[in-house]
């Protein structure tokens, strides 16, 4: 590994630590300012803000002739959303459940993502028409979700879990310093995604390989961190509302952004085995939200092994 390239990667981990910090502490203190939940903050600012890699990413590669790599970006980052980082957050720090209150994103998790798998099985493609049709499932989302979370009772959940006071920002500085956390964030994942996709390449590794694993991963690192950092901090609604509501804006959004800017082909290899596992990994994910009341270190090491089984399989398809 040379120099620059090991500056790339040292610097986009120092940016990304800095990044999650802020992003948490901003969008917690903006949640509390404006009225809402830190549930709803982590489904809607902190989620749109750390799938700003994803977006950017999957648009550059359609418009550049690499639907494999679009695709596989937003399949292996939600892959990586369930099982990487919510494993790797559990194992950290296991994280309070409060059932009754995911019932709503984890229904519309299910929704997206069956209806991802049903268009990639049946038609091969995301044209146009289904793009717009994920972006209006997407908005219809977000309203639900704000005026749900605006119903809601100021008694906080039985979660077993004390949580932090939100920081005490007004709203101004409370929305800069999330801005900054996401900025940071989003470009310490540049810089990683960058470094790594080099090595890749002088592996020898093929574009849908790099796109399902180093990219996703890559771009899933701002998740990554700011779930931890929300978990450490005892804000574990932030830190599973980032993972949903990443989720759900990787199918609703990025992928109908992206097919209206570009239709996408989708490769047989995906048809044939990553849907699937998506579609696998999102029902395990809704299992917990709905039936557990902590995700502990256990199951939080075996999504981690799980994770990795799925990586040593891609290598063998």
């Amino acid at each position: 590994m040379d120099f620059p390239m090991l500056l790339l990667l040292l610097g986009g981990a120092a940016l990304l630590a800095l990044g999650g910090e802020l992003l948490v502490r901003g969008s917690v203190a903006l949640a509390a300012r404006l009225g809402v939940s830190p549930l709803l903050a982590g489904l809607t600012i902190v989620a749109f803000g750390t799938s700003a890699p994803e977006l950017v990413t999957s648009v550059i590669a359609a418009l550049a002739g690499s639907p494999d790599i679009a695709i596989g970006n937003v399949v292996g980052s939600n892959m990586a959303n369930i099982l990487l980082i919510v494993g790797a957050t559990a194992l950290l720090m296991p994280i309070a459940v409060d059932r009754l209150a995911y019932r709503r994103d984890a229904f519309m998790l299910v929704v997206a993502t069956g209806a991802t798998v049903a268009v990639m099985v049946s038609l091969g493609r995301v044209d146009r028409l289904i793009g717009a049709g994920f972006l209006a499932l997407l908005a219809v989302h977000i309203l639900w979700a704000y005026f749900g979370e605006r119903r809601r009772t100021a008694t906080p959940p039985d979660s077993g879990e004390a949580a932090t006071a939100a920081p005490d920002y007004a709203v101004v500085p409370a929305l800069l310093l999330a801005i900054l956390g996401m900025a940071a964030t989003v470009g310490g994942a540049r810089l990683l995604v960058d470094g790594a996709i080099e090595l890749a390449r002088e592996f020898g590794m093929s574009e849908a390989v790099i796109g399902l694993t180093i990219v996703a991963v890559g771009t899933s690192l701002p998740e990554l961190v700011t779930s931890v950092v929300a978990a450490l901090r005892k804000h574990s609604e932030v830190a599973l509302g980032n993972v949903i509501g990443s989720s759900l804006f990787n199918l609703l959004g990025i992928l109908g952004v992206t097919a209206l800017v570009q239709p996408l082909s989708v490769p047989a290899s995906m048809i044939r085995f990553d849907g699937w596992a998506l579609a696998a990994a999102t029902l395990l994910l809704v299992a917990l939200l709905l039936l557990v009341r902590r995700i502990g270190r256990k199951i939080g090491l075996a999504m981690l092994l799980a994770y990795a089984g799925y990586i040593a399989l891609l290598s063998q398809i």
